[in-house]
Order: C-alpha cells, then structure tokens, then sequence
C-alpha cells in the first residue's frame, strides 16, 4: 500500500487580539481566574469569513509542500463554523485558491474534526484514490459566542491551520488512528437552533439566541478520558513503547486537560507543545495551527513519531500516531495575507453585542 506523508503546512491567525483584561470589561472574569483554569491569556477575533481565514491557510501549506493548487486532488475543510450550509466551506475555498482539479468536502466533528479529516485524507491517500490532499482546520467560533456567558466566552478564539499530504514510497505517516463518539451526550456542548429543528418563530419570541452552550464540568471530565485513552491506543496500534513518542500535539481546549492527557501516556512535559496561551480554543484548528508552529520553531525533527489527540462536541474524540517525514523544511512561501482590518477588538465584536446584549458598557 502507498504510503502518506505530510508535505506542506501553513497557518492563518487574524491579527485583532481580545485579551484576559479586554473580557474584564465584558464578563465576571478576571485574567488570573481564566489563566489558572485555563491556560489562555489572549485569542484572535476575525474580521473575514471561515473560508477566508481557510484559503489564506492553505495557499501557505502549499507552497510549504512545494505544490501549485491544480496540483491537488482533495480540499477538505473541517469545521463547525461555515460561511453558509451551502456551499460547503471547502467548495469556497476550492475556488479562492484555485484548485480546479479537486474535489472539495466538508467534515464537522466540531474541535475532533481536524483529525478526521486528516485520517480520512491520509487513507484516501494510501488506497491509491489520491495522490495529494489539501486539508484545513478552520473557524471563526467568536461569531457564536455570547460574551455575557462566562462559561464560553474566555475560551474561544478564531483561525486555521493547513497541511498537504501526498502519496510517498518513503516509510513514515499515518500509523496509528482512533475515532470515537458518544451521541447520547450531544447536549454537553451544542448549539441549539443552529439547523433545521428549529421552531424559528418560537426562538424568537422566547428571544433565545444561536450560541455555544456548554456543561463545563462534564465536558472536562469526559475529555480527559477520551483523548487520553484514545492515545494510548494509537501508540499501542502503531507498535510503539511511550517512550518512542517525540512530541504530543494535542487539541489546544483547555491546559489542564492537555497535562492530564500528557500524564496517561506518562510523557515529559518537555515533549508537550502547547500554545493555548496565545489563541484560546479554536475547534479544528488547533491543531494544523500547534503543528505548524513546533514545526517553525524545530520541535519536529525529521522522522518525528507524533501523537495527535482531540475532543469535541459530538461528543467527539479522536487521535493519530504519526511518523513525520524526512523533510521539516518548508519547500517555498506563501505572499497570501488576509486583508487589512481598522476596527480594534471592540468595534469587530459591536455586532456581537447587538446580537447578544453585553459590551464594555454593561
């Protein structure tokens, strides 16, 4: 069977950042109350689109792999926050970027689905359907945050991240994978009146609104275990003692959840990357965004053996075991930028506190 590499990666922050003081002036919070049960000091707000956000992503994995965009096969975007419900996201960012030769899919397993995208993608690959994928973690979670929701609003942020996998002879890639749900527990994290169920007239008139809602506790609970389990059996899958592993890439949600997932595979903190600090929870891109950093900083040596672990909404689970190329380098860069914004942090979120009540004039 032809082997899976990762070829290229890139990533995509918006520059306006809302720090832990900003959301004093928002919510009951306070910068030390966020940071100790959280790890997070300051995420991005967007001022573009998903899909935006997505191909600016991808035009840097590209030339990271050294590709054009008529040279891929796939675009395959995973998120829970798409410009529309139709087209897919992927189909907008198909078109931006020009890959007129691929096909083009969205997956939504919500934080998880970087990593279901990336296996279903690195297996596409292996079975010969496609030579090269383009796939992409991308959202822009700040539109459904309800600022007055202490419980949600210190915890998301916006962006996305990339990576090409192509076809290799070379020994490496996807060698472990484990994807897992629990539906009966939907209502841990969702976003009610997001889709067709619902009574629009009764929303309205009951004056709801379209947000994040979360059971914190369990939520934390119930990831612990899962990303954690679902770890350790990659490793096993893979064939390899916890001592082969060189660096944990885990979904970036909360630092307390990302030590204990460490501890079950009884890893060296040193062998943990993590950036929460800098960009808070952003579902699928996460991890794309935490992979092409470590890359950047020479984390990721060349035949690295990485494991990758998420949790979601869903409730939603999966990891990988991954033995990285021979190459870290990026072949070429990308000149792709987002366009310029002149709002601070509170003129972008203005609409925010419209939708949902709230603001620094609470």
């Amino acid at each position: 069977m032809t082997g899976s590499a990762i070829t290229g990666w890139g990533k995509c922050l918006p520059p306006t950042v809302l720090t832990n003081h900003d959301l004093e002036m928002l919510v009951d919070t306070s910068d030390d109350w966020i940071t100790s049960r959280t790890g997070i000091k300051e995420r991005r707000i967007s001022h573009v689109g998903t899909a935006e956000l997505a191909t600016v992503a991808g035009f840097r994995a590209l030339a990271a792999a050294g590709l054009e965009p008529p040279d891929v096969d796939l675009v395959s975007v995973a998120t829970c926050t798409p410009d529309m419900l139709l087209p897919s996201a992927a189909s907008l960012v198909q078109d931006r970027l020009g890959a007129v030769n691929a096909g083009a899919v969205d997956q939504n397993a919500a934080c998880s689905g970087f990593l279901y995208s990336l296996i279903t993608a690195s297996g596409m690959v292996q079975a010969g359907i496609v030579e090269s994928a383009l796939v992409i973690g991308a959202e822009r979670l700040t539109y459904f945050i309800d600022f007055t929701d202490r419980g949600t609003a210190v915890l998301f942020g916006d962006g996305a991240g990339a990576v090409v996998v192509q076809a290799t002879d070379e020994p490496g890639g996807l060698k472990g994978s484990r994807m897992g749900s629990d539906g009966s527990l939907a209502k841990l994290l969702w976003a009610p009146g997001s889709g067709t169920a619902t009574d629009r007239v009764a929303l309205e008139s009951n004056h709801k609104h379209l947000a994040v809602e979360m059971n914190g506790p369990e939520v934390f609970k119930k990831a612990v275990t899962a990303m954690g389990d679902a770890a350790a059996a990659v490793v096993e899958q893979a064939g390899w003692a916890l001592d082969d592993v060189d660096i944990l890439i885990p979904h970036q949600a909360n630092i307390r959840i990302i030590d204990a997932t460490a501890r079950r595979l009884h890893l060296d903190p040193a062998k943990v990357f993590i950036n929460i600090a800098s960009y808070g929870n952003t579902s699928a891109a996460t991890i794309p965004i935490a992979l092409t950093e470590a890359l950047e900083m020479g984390r990721v040596e060349p035949g690295a053996r990485i494991v990758f672990a998420a949790f979601g909404a869903g409730l939603s689970w999966a990891a990988a075991a991954y033995e990285f190329g021979s190459r870290t380098e990026p072949l070429g860069v990308s000149d792709a930028e987002l366009p310029p914004t002149d709002g601070d942090v509170m003129a972008l979120l203005a609409e925010n506190f419209a939708y949902f009540g709230g603001g620094p004039d609470r």
